[in-house]
């Protein structure tokens, strides 16, 4: 067999689900402008749909932008959530416990199916780490074994962000939910505070993680092609970006505290202090908020760096992943205040509660939390945008509330597997583009999306409802 001959077969083999799959990304790449705009033109239709509600300008004007910073503390906790993880992910101690990890697969099948467990099983305590984790090894793994294949590698590491991140611990809208600074005034009226015993931590959201985690892990080894068969970053034509080791000593007196560990030991005793006081007081679970959830984050990105040195060069690289939450919530809060201000949320629930019942809405919030997620791809974001007439139908039909938070991270984490806006750190990281992992990824999709849907309305079949809870 020649060499062209070769390709050819590692194209068929390929199939046609991954051709389409790389033709659909080559079109969104095209044609799909920043996850910016898609807010703003939600801004725009909402704004448009207010005033045939009969608001006038002004009064549209107003709602925007007197909500428009109502979402700045739980704005700069998403941002943390990012540069958190990140910080843990890339710390001296942890990209040794990559290295060590990266020794355990043997085969190029089995290599993508470890990336793809690791990825979801780290996505359950933190997105943001998941992401840089499992970016990390997938190029460890693909170092040490000859014959990955680069695309089925890149989409193991992406998994947690396409099935259980937002079932876990990183939960944007069940940890917003259960923080009652975090939640607007007017959901709070809604909603009152749902605690992560009646999301999180239910049996049943238990059971979907498990359920998921098998699935994907199973087509993440399927769907990989062995190691004559295996299209390798070689063959592409790419290579891993190199990370720049620097060994830095102080220049000067004055950087001496910089790659002295004293201070960072000082802070993080107060960080460890405070954190077990929490946990004397009101339990593990009872703790668990967005705050505190990033505060450990934070300390333990602290102790191991070490140095100031160190944890404040990653935290340089990190920042710059946040820009898009910092610039697309303030238009989530504002289309928030215009939904609320044109009674917009109350027509939605109405309409939601007409073509539902008791036992259908958490299907179809389902399926239209995964078709709005294609354009507001924004976990937290796009849930502020939901959730008043989201919360407001299961009140109507007697739905469990937190059932329906869990709905919401189920359904809304299923358009990630090909809205590349959550991919930008990992394609950072390797160095590939969207449309290489696009193929695998929908694969994922068709297979987990009835999944999820089914379990959702089997599972809230089991769960009575409760009245909210008003602090």
């Amino acid at each position: 067999m020649t060499a062209g001959q070769s390709g050819d077969a590692r194209s068929e083999r390929v199939g046609p689900l991954a051709r389409i799959g790389a033709s659909l990304a080559d079109w969104s790449e095209r044609w799909f402008p920043d996850a910016y705009i898609f807010a703003a033109i939600a801004v725009v239709v909402v704004c448009v749909a207010a005033l045939f509600m009969g608001r006038t300008p002004m009064q549209v004007g107003t709602d925007f932008g007197k909500s428009f910073w109502s979402l700045i503390p739980f704005t700069m906790q998403m941002s943390f959530v990012v540069i958190g993880g990140y910080i843990l992910a890339v710390a001296p101690p942890v990209k040794r416990l990559v290295v060590a990890l990266a020794r355990v697969p043997k085969t190029p099948r089995g290599a993508v199916a470890y990336v793809a467990f690791v990825a979801i099983a780290s996505s359950l305590l933190s997105w943001g780490f998941s992401l840089i984790f499992a970016g990390i090894l997938s190029r460890e793994v693909s170092k040490r074994i000859k014959g990955v294949d680069y695309r089925a590698v890149g989409t193991a590491a992406y998994l947690g962000l396409g099935s259980v991140w937002a079932l876990g611990l990183s939960s944007s809208a069940a940890l917003l939910m259960c923080t009652k600074g975090s939640i607007p005034p007017a959901l709070f009226k809604i909603s009152g505070v749902i605690p992560l015993t009646q999301t999180l931590f239910m049996w049943q959201n238990l059971t979907m993680i498990v359920v998921l985690m098998a699935l994907s892990v199973w087509v993440a080894y399927a769907s990989s092609p062995d190691a004559a068969r295996a299209k390798t970053l070689e063959m592409a034509g790419l290579s891993y970006p190199e990370e720049a080791v620097v060994l830095e000593k102080p220049k000067t007196p004055g950087e001496r505290l910089e790659f002295s560990p004293i201070l960072t030991l000082v802070i993080v005793v107060l960080g460890a202090l405070y954190l077990t006081s929490l946990y004397q007081e009101k339990g593990l679970l009872a703790a668990v908020d967005l705050n505190n959830y990033n505060f450990a984050f934070l300390i333990a990105g602290m102790l191991l760096h070490w140095t100031p040195r160190s944890y404040l060069r990653a935290a340089g690289r990190a920042v710059p992943m946040t820009s898009g939450v910092l610039l697309q919530f303030p238009l989530y809060a504002g289309i928030f205040g215009v939904l609320v201000g044109s009674g917009l949320t109350d027509v939605l629930a109405k309409f939601f509660v007409s073509i539902s019942t008791h036992e259908t809405l958490p299907f179809v919030i389902g399926v239209y939390s995964a078709v709005l997620g294609l354009f507001l791809p924004s976990g937290g974001g796009k849930w502020i945008v939901e959730a008043p007439y989201v919360l407001e139908a299961a009140n109507q039909l007697k739905v469990n509330l937190g059932w329906m938070v869990l709905v919401y991270n189920a359904a809304e984490a299923l358009p990630n597997f090909i809205n590349p806006f959550w991919m930008l750190p990992l394609l950072g990281l390797t160095g590939v583009k969207a449309r290489d992992l696009a193929g695998y990824s929908i694969l994922q999709l068709i297979i987990l999306a009835p999944i999820v849907l089914i379990m959702l309305w089997a599972l809230g079949l089991t769960l009575p409802y409760v009245e909210p809870i008003v602090p």
